[in-house]
């Protein structure tokens, strides 16, 4: 009988392309690795990786298993989920990760509506940008991931995730009081194309969001200043240091000094989905979550963020 753990092991290793890539996404060393990947070769009788320079090939029959891995785990996700909650009754913890603005937004309502529903189930929440959140999803450390469209998160037809869409959060312009185009009506994003930019930290998912509208309208955005913390971006455009796009899920407080100016056309924005394990998405802990962060999204639909102000 295969061993699913090392099944897991090889999965890992034709993801990354190397041992030692592998062994750092399992957290294990790379001659653990060596290790197991020998024990699955005698469990099949079998050569399973053949060296390449300096990564390794899969044989053939090595890339059967992996097709086949990915439909074999969500089948042990079912099983596991269906004991856990015939052990367990109302009691169940999940660990969710997000990002900021999502636990903001989301989780923290989600978590209070599920205090009164479910006060059996414990929510543990960890802030993560989607590569590692996803990382920790597939290595079951996370049960739960709130991501966006994005680089680093998985694609709709991912084997191994499941996924359902929350929201779209949509980016208004933010220009310093005084600015030609504060108090305009909507303007095309080149209107701020020469303008210094005040942006999230380079690699960020939101950054990859701010820059690829910019892209989109035509244009590279003169990066001045970066945060990861929207409200101190939202601070340095109201300091004249720069414009900004910034979510609407992110305006939660008025800064004078500062004014929304919405973009023409088709506005850019950032697209949110809940994802976990493929085959663990009806187990009735994470049902519930799911739900719950479904209607917290509902709640934010047609809430208008505070306006910012001029002095």
């Amino acid at each position: 009988m295969l061993h699913l753990g090392r099944l897991r092991t090889l999965r890992e290793v034709a993801d990354r392309g190397t041992i030692a890539a592998a062994a750092d996404a399992l957290h294990l060393t790379p001659s653990a690795v060596s290790q197991q990947l020998s024990a699955l070769e005698r469990e099949i009788g079998h050569r399973l990786v053949e060296k390449d320079g300096r990564t390794i090939r899969l044989t053939p029959l090595a890339e059967v298993l992996v097709r086949r891995a990915d439909a074999v785990f969500a089948e042990v996700q079912v099983l596991q989920a269906e004991v856990a909650a015939h052990a367990a009754g109302e009691q169940a913890r999940l660990h969710v990760a997000a990002f900021a603005t999502a636990i903001t937004s989301l989780i923290a309502p989600a978590a209070i509506a599920l205090r009164e529903s479910s006060p059996g189930l414990e929510l543990r929440v960890t802030m993560a940008e989607a590569p590692e959140a996803f990382a920790g999803l597939g290595r079951q450390e996370l049960d739960i991931v709130i991501s966006m469209e994005a680089s680093g998160a998985p694609t709709h037809d991912d084997p191994r995730f499941a996924r359902e869409e929350l929201l779209t959060d949509v980016l208004d312009l933010v220009v310093p009081a005084g600015h030609p185009l504060a108090g305009a009506g909507p303007v095309p994003l080149t209107a701020a194309g020469a303008e210094r930019w005040v942006v999230p930290p380079g690699g960020w998912t939101c950054e990859q969001v701010v820059v690829g509208a910019c892209h989109a309208a035509g244009f590279t955005p003169r990066v001045a200043h970066r945060s990861a913390d929207w409200n101190a971006v939202m601070a340095l455009v109201a300091a004249g240091l720069g414009v900004a796009l910034v979510p609407r899920l992110a305006r939660t407080a008025i800064v004078p000094g500062a004014v929304v100016v919405p973009v023409e056309g088709t506005a850019p924005a950032r697209h949110l989905f809940v994802a976990c394990r493929r085959g663990h998405q009806d187990a009735p802990a994470l049902r519930r979550t799911i739900d719950a962060l479904h209607t917290a999204a509902r709640g934010t639909v047609g809430h208008d963020a505070p306006v910012m102000l001029a002095a």
